[in-house]
């Protein structure tokens, strides 16, 4: 019997297009930190969606937002047992993102000399791993491209 293989995902299965500015490549950034999390990915993408759905796809809105409120948005996504976990470390993230590069992820991938500069400063963020950074520049290469062209 072989492991079933987790599904891969790309931004423009989310109708999300990272070349387009910075609000796609936050989205796409927020669905890869909870696809990051030892959590199944339906679950991920649907917590996503309500996010999406609630207008708290900026850092400047999931900074904003209550504890109670998030905590309520990860239940109702069925993060039941990481919901509190899950509410600290975004927020605690998303201060990062505004403190360090103006909430700006453009900015972070635009002042990265390279890739792997850019792999370091995300894996900076506060519940960034390894498999979460490496999701995310797989879809990101493009913007590197236009850099050099």
């Amino acid at each position: 019997m072989t492991a079933s293989k987790k599904p891969e995902h790309h931004p423009e299965d989310f109708g999300l297009d990272v070349t387009r500015g910075d609000d796609d490549v936050f989205r796409w950034f927020l669905l890869v930190y909870l696809l990051g999390k030892p959590i199944q990915s339906g679950v991920a993408v649907q917590t996503w969606r309500l996010f999406v759905e609630r207008g708290l796809d900026t850092p400047w809105a999931i900074v904003d937002a209550s504890d109670y409120a998030l905590s309520r948005l990860f239940v109702e996504g069925k993060y039941t047992r990481y919901n509190h976990v899950m509410t600290a470390a975004l927020k605690r993230c998303m201060q990062q993102l505004i403190q360090m590069y103006d909430g700006s992820l453009t900015l972070l991938i635009d002042s990265s000399a390279d890739q792997d500069e850019c792999t370091r400063r995300l894996r900076e963020f506060h519940g960034v791993g390894p498999k979460t950074a490496e999701i995310f520049m797989r879809d990101i290469d493009e913007l590197f491209a236009r850099r050099v062209e």
